[in-house]
């Protein structure tokens, strides 16, 4: 917006033009005191008199245009041939260029230009116009701002009839848009009016969404294909797996059948690295998970039950309530349950029960998150009851290497950064946000942010981890932007969380080994005392009789043998 101030006035109005010059003083006019009045006046000494001259200042804003900056490159290739030279002929022009290098004048060009390139290439290699002198204050003044975070947009649900943001998606291609699933996981919502659909919006206009994902039954997970993203997999309420195709509207290219479906609401949906991108698997609270590709959703393609006793029994399985996958372990995957234990998988194993590589139990109420850190795979992040904690895979047999406080209200989710590896997102019930830094602080989060007077139960953060989205349970998506501080990776910031994970697994280990060294001794201090306690003539009586049954069986043995 161009914005102008103009002040017009006639060129009468200015008066006359002042002539100023050099004179020496002169009275004017003399006015003698009168005696008369001097009872009227008060005497005062000193007498300080103020006075003000300056000139008249006036204040004005003006907004400039704004200058476009471009960057701009020449790619300089061979040409200027002669008339009687076609380009395209490579004959031609290589009989050309021979004939114009065998020139004398030619070779003394080069020769002359040669020594001046020489001296610029020795000077170019001498100094580096480019290092930066000053790098180390810039980060250390960095470091000093304070972590902050700040709302840019809130997605709204709207419907009257208010549901849960139950997940979040983000578009992988620059993250301008953002799948969020609506449901209520209320037990027997039955109120009017309930619409089913989910949305997808477009952060360029926060106020409508961009595409209307209808349903038969409300989704509890969306996840976008990382490989093809006009594709969209989702989880629903009844245990069915849909798929959408962006580019033909909001309707479902197909579903899975209810007989083969799961028979829970589907908690994770997830696809899987192959070479058509088609492939995904899913977890319910009905203990499976289901392997899918969306080429043929008529029956799984494979099938594991959560049974922790490996008898591969379904009334046995766990309740699955949140699903992880990595790229980086394209085999494994994590399963948490609502009963609290954390189940380690491997999809490569040969039989069903073998596949339930580790349990890892700590929670006390549902693991509703679980993530492993997009730095180090082996480490990954739970997040139930009233704690978040933090596992090492290499450490099976011990509890969690670190963990955060005990908070008064329940967490509800959590996830990594994608940018930093000791940074993680807390979402709590009573509406605020913790993000944590455990390589600065420990005890405390970094930065506690009340988002909503409403649970937060959702979070999912961008690929440059700048933003972070919060679905609530009225169906509120909050936008949050990140101080970057908390999502730019400092100098030797990898390491040093490599070191601290390290460390707290060997902690974790010498407490572990110091327990059970702890445990045997008890034992056989139990034993001890059990054998102090018993009667040295029962003892004796004891040994008296096994002596002479031994020996009696070696006179058997003998006669047999005879």
């Amino acid at each position: 917006m161009e914005i102008k101030w103009e002040y017009t006035r006639k060129r009468s109005e200015f008066g006359r033009p002042c002539s100023f010059s050099d004179l020496p003083g002169e009275v004017t006019v003399d006015i003698p005191p009168d005696p008369s009045l001097a009872g009227d006046f008060i005497p005062q000494d000193p007498v300080d008199v103020a006075i003000q001259h300056g000139p008249v200042m006036a204040l004005h804003e003006v907004n400039t245009e704004k200058v476009q900056v471009t960057s701009r490159g020449v790619n300089h290739v061979e040409g200027g041939w002669p008339k009687h030279i076609d380009p395209r002929n490579t004959d031609m022009t290589t009989r050309y260029r021979e004939e114009v290098e065998r020139d004398e004048v030619y070779i003394r060009s080069i020769l002359r230009l040669s020594t001046l390139m020489e001296h610029c290439i020795r000077q170019n290699n001498a100094i580096d116009i480019y290092e930066e002198y000053f790098e180390e204050e810039e980060e250390e003044e960095e470091k000093e701002e304070p972590p902050s975070a700040k709302t840019i947009s809130v997605l709204r649900d709207p419907n009257l009839v208010r549901r849960m943001a139950t997940h979040l998606s983000w578009h992988p291609d620059a993250c301008k848009e953002l799948a969020v699933a609506y449901c209520s996981l209320d037990f027997q919502d039955k109120r009017r009016d309930m619409s089913f659909d989910s949305y997808i919006w477009d952060l360029e206009n926060p106020y409508k969404p961009e595409l209307t994902l209808m349903l038969s039954s409300p989704v509890v997970t969306l996840e976008y294909n990382p490989k093809d993203w006009h594709h969209l997999l989702g989880g629903c309420y009844n245990g069915q797996i849909v798929y959408w195709d962006t580019r033909k509207g909001g309707l479902t290219i197909e579903a899975t059948p209810v007989e083969f479906s799961h028979r829970d609401p589907v908690y994770g949906a997830i696809w899987l690295p192959s070479r058509t991108g088609t492939e995904c698997f899913s977890a319910s609270t009905d203990g499976q998970v289901l392997w899918w590709d969306i080429r043929n959703l008529s029956q799984p393609s494979e099938r594991l039950v959560l049974d922790i006793t490996r008898e591969d029994q379904l009334r046995n399985a766990l309740s699955a309530i949140s699903l992880d996958f990595s790229l980086s372990m394209p085999t494994k995957f994590l399963v948490g349950t609502e009963q609290g234990s954390i189940i380690s998988c491997n999809r490569d194993a040969k039989t069903p029960p073998e596949k339930i590589a580790h349990v890892f139990s700590g929670h006390i109420g549902a693991v509703y998150s679980v993530a492993r850190n997009p730095f180090f795979p082996k480490v990954f992040l739970s997040v139930g009851d009233w704690t978040a904690r933090i596992w090492s895979e290499e450490i099976l047999d011990a509890s969690s290497i670190m963990e955060t406080k005990c908070h008064i209200p329940y967490l509800l989710d959590g996830c990594w950064s994608p940018v930093k590896p000791a940074v993680f997102f807390i979402a709590r019930s009573d509406g605020v946000l913790d993000i944590w830094d455990f390589l600065f602080h420990q005890k405390d989060p970094s930065l506690s942010l009340k988002v909503s007077n409403e649970p937060l139960l959702s979070l999912c953060p961008q690929d440059n981890g700048r933003i972070i989205g919060c679905g609530t349970r009225l169906g509120a998506v909050n936008l949050l932007e990140i101080s970057s501080g908390l999502c730019t990776l400092r100098k030797n910031e990898k390491s040093l969380t490599s070191t601290m994970f390290e460390r707290e697994a060997r902690r974790e280990k010498a407490l572990q080994d110091k327990q059970r060294e702890l445990r045997v001794r008890e034992q056989l201090l139990a034993q001890a005392k059990k054998e102090e306690k018993e009667d040295p003539q029962e003892v004796f009586e004891q040994a008296r009789a096994d002596f002479f049954s031994i020996i009696d069986a070696e006179k058997q043995r003998r006669g047999l043998a005879e």
